[in-house]
């Protein structure tokens, strides 16, 4: 029961996290160091993985309209929406950069880089570099602001800033793609919704080679836990992702990037005098 509860909240702090830009894996490599799974080391990363697929599953369902590519309501609209299709072939080329380096070179990153000190580094660089963009973007205009106005290239270069993400736990997966669609125009609104459709294909990838990875002889305890962590990531993530998108119609990033200084300096700290 202690070890489902501890799934809970990693579940909640998962949904928090995900989507907000300052790193889900970065809070739950934290969040182990002081409430720790009583599960294999091989479960524990794999589960850090997988539970990001509940929060996944809020954006399917709160974006569905936004990213089915048919039409089943409406029998006088075409049955293939061309322009969600488009966003799609969009999507995939983003992921290009961190599916091709990511396979190639998964098992070297979580050696080099999945530990508290490589969270705190990447914590405060992307605060830093959210404070200065938005300083920099006070007084410009973006010149993209529908998803329609993302084009191929566009794209690709926000699936690089992914990339960054996908080497260093810390960086924030939302947070790099985010401020890298900042750096080249794009609105905020429509970077958060870029970034949370990008997710989709790349989680679900990550997940599946993570479960290959670890097999699927599951005890009935890891599979507790493991729903257990997913489920709630699911229901806290809907009210976040609602949170964030009424949040950055009228404010800034800059306040998660203060968060994110903040939180990487008490990580540093702790782990020197601990």
């Amino acid at each position: 029961m202690l070890e489902i509860l501890k799934a809970v909240l990693f579940g909640i702090v998962e949904g928090i996290t995900e989507w907000l830009p300052v790193s889900s894996t970065g809070h739950m490599i934290l969040l182990n160091e002081f409430v720790k799974l009583d599960v294999s080391e091989a479960f524990w990363e794999m589960f850090l993985v997988v539970i990001q697929l509940g929060a996944i599953l809020a954006v399917v369902l709160l974006f569905w309209d936004k990213i089915f590519p048919f039409e089943l309501k409406n029998r006088n609209k075409p049955f293939i929406r061309k322009n969600i299709f488009v966003l799609w072939f969009k999507i995939v080329v983003a992921c290009i950069p961190a599916a091709v380096i990511g396979l190639a070179f998964d098992d070297v990153f979580d050696a080099l880089f999945y530990n508290p000190w490589c969270v705190a580094a990447a914590l405060i660089v992307f605060g830093v570099a959210f404070i200065i963009i938005e300083n920099r973007n006070k007084n410009l205009c973006p010149h993209i602001t529908s998803l329609e106005q993302i084009t191929y290239k566009t794209a690709l270069m926000i699936g690089i800033f992914q990339l960054i993400a996908a080497i260093f736990p810390g960086t924030s997966r939302s947070g790099a793609t985010i401020v890298g669609a900042l750096l080249i125009g794009v609105s905020r609104t429509v970077a958060a919704e870029f970034t949370f459709f990008l997710a989709i294909p790349v989680m679900f990838g990550a997940s599946l080679l993570k479960i290959v990875k670890f097999g699927f002889h599951f005890t009935g305890t890891e599979l507790t836990i493991l729903c257990a962590g997913m489920i709630v990531a699911f229901l806290v993530s809907v009210f976040v992702i609602r949170f964030l998108m009424g949040y950055i119609k009228k404010h800034d990033f800059k306040v998660f990037g203060w968060y994110r200084i903040v939180l990487g300096v008490i990580v540093f700290a702790y782990f020197i005098f601990s």
